[in-house]
């Protein structure tokens, strides 16, 4: 009873010894990635660090900074290495220096798809908009060897496209297998050049095509990321005679179109 009194009672805004018991673990995360932030942004600003020069740049003890460290170190955002030391080395083993690594640079702004933009259009502009699709044909060439690699030398008890999502995903696209009432689903979570696509959709054209004739059948691309859409999505139809395995089984069915599906009802159906 003395429990619910204290609530029936309680100020509002009021705090009590349990809140703040209950808060202060989300405080102190809050604090480390905001300081492993800092940590990151000073050798992104100063170039390759040693733990002591960290310290003192942003006025934290070296043991503190090497904490965030072993932090960033384990996320793959830093890289370490030994100082180089010219002239006599002393006493005990060099420093190490702390760089960013290409993933740790990635968490900083870029203006990396405002300079691809930038080309497209210019290329656009000065040899026409079949220029931009041979373009994007040229770049997804080496794609397209290596998925066709991949997906010839899977296993036959999985499906091509379970072969290439597994390619397409090692490409950093994050890409999945669903089943379908008619075939299989390719989705694609996340995409490197959505934001270019969004002005260029040759780049989606052209990689529909690819999928076609790695997979050997004609694919059908259902929405895109760069229209807006929450995930790229391929229709593979199903191959007849095959026996692949389409997806796992834990994945959710794909919902089809009204279109696509037989929606007659028997007395509609002709006569066999």
């Amino acid at each position: 009873m003395k429990n619910l009194q204290d609530v029936a009672t309680r100020a509002p805004g009021s705090r009590t010894p349990e809140d703040s018991r209950l808060e202060a673990p989300r405080a102190g995360a809050e604090a480390d990635a905001s300081t492993r932030h800092r940590v990151a942004q000073s050798i992104l600003e100063h170039g390759p660090s040693t733990a002591a020069a960290l310290a003192d740049r942003l006025g934290l003890t070296t043991a503190a900074v090497r904490r965030h460290l072993d932090g960033l170190l384990e996320r793959g955002v830093l890289s370490a290495r030994e100082q180089r030391v010219y002239g006599s080395r002393g006493r005990g083993r060099p420093a190490k220096v702390f760089a960013l690594t290409d993933a740790g640079r990635a968490d900083f702004p870029s203006a990396y798809d405002d300079i691809a933009i930038a080309a497209l259009e210019f290329l656009a502009d000065e040899a026409g908009s079949d220029a931009v699709r041979t373009f994007a044909a040229r770049r997804a060439a080496p794609a397209e060897a290596r998925y066709r690699a991949v997906v010839d030398a899977a296993d036959p008890s999985v499906s091509p496209a379970l072969a290439l999502a597994g390619a397409l995903t090692a490409d950093g696209y994050v890409a999945s297998v669903r089943p379908s009432a008619l075939g299989e689903q390719i989705c694609q979570h996340h995409c490197p050049v959505a934001h270019v696509a969004e002005r260029f959709p040759q780049l989606c054209e052209v990689e529909t095509e690819m999928f076609s004739r790695v997979l050997g059948v004609h694919v059908q691309r259902l929405a895109t990321l760069a229209h807006g859409d929450g995930v790229c999505t391929t229709h593979i139809p199903a191959s007849p005679g095959s026996t692949s395995t389409p997806a796992s089984p834990t994945a959710p069915p794909e919902p089809q179109l009204a279109h696509d599906l037989d929606m007659t009802t028997p007395e509609e159906r002709p006569a066999p």
